[in-house]
């Protein structure tokens, strides 16, 4: 973890590189830089094209977050971007963060309704978010398939109600009991895949939680 005295010194010197050949732009590629880890800064420090390739994919996710701002003020109705368009500009953003996990965390963006993917766009801080929770979601979607690819025996209730409570109970603790129950009542192959699919399993739970609702 870096320490903030770290990080502003880190800070300084990023923009007095910066500064030199992004005059206005320099302070929010500085911004934009420092939101990646302190050991990446550090060797970007030292590594000249590596911080020069960095600032190259900050600007242009700048400049594409600066224009989707200029859509968002139109008319709402005239939302034309298509989604490869979207697309593209969002993997540019995502990629500076270096996650190696950039067409992946970009598709699962892509999911939410294009108002959101453009706020996304124009907001770093909620972009920062949203990729921390996608890894998130995509570390704990690979430890899923591990451990059902080896719940082989479609009657071993008991390993799939635990996985299945310690999931349900991050949404909804109050009622994991009642929900775990009412989804373990499902045919064991579709449970199987709504383990391995966070978002079929957000829709079971939500379907659930309305039920018991009602």
């Amino acid at each position: 973890m870096v320490e903030e005295e770290d990080l502003e010194a880190l800070g300084e010197q990023l923009y007095s590189w910066i500064y030199p050949k992004h005059k206005e732009t320099a302070g929010k590629l500085t911004g934009m830089l420092l939101e990646l880890p302190g050991s990446v800064l550090s060797q970007m420090l030292q590594d000249e094209a590596m911080l020069t390739a960095a600032v190259e994919k900050s600007l242009r996710a700048l400049q594409q977050s600066q224009q989707a701002g200029e859509m968002t003020c139109k008319d709402e109705d005239d939302l034309s971007v298509s989604s490869d368009s979207l697309g593209e500009q969002l993997f540019e953003l995502v990629d500076v963060y270096n996650t190696g996990n950039s067409q992946k965390v970009t598709g699962m963006l892509l999911e939410q309704h294009k108002d959101r993917v453009l706020n996304l766009l124009s907001d770093p801080k909620l972009l920062e978010e949203q990729v921390n929770l996608a890894l998130k979601t995509l570390k704990k979607q690979n430890m899923e398939e591990t451990d059902i690819s080896d719940l082989s025996d479609a009657d071993d209730t008991e390993k799939l109600g635990e996985k299945l409570f310690s999931l349900v109970e991050e949404m909804d603790p109050l009622r994991a009991n009642d929900i775990t129950g009412m989804l373990l009542e499902m045919d064991p192959a579709a449970l199987q895949q709504v383990l391995s699919d966070h978002s079929m399993l957000e829709v079971a739970v939500q379907k659930a939680q309305a039920a018991l609702d009602a």
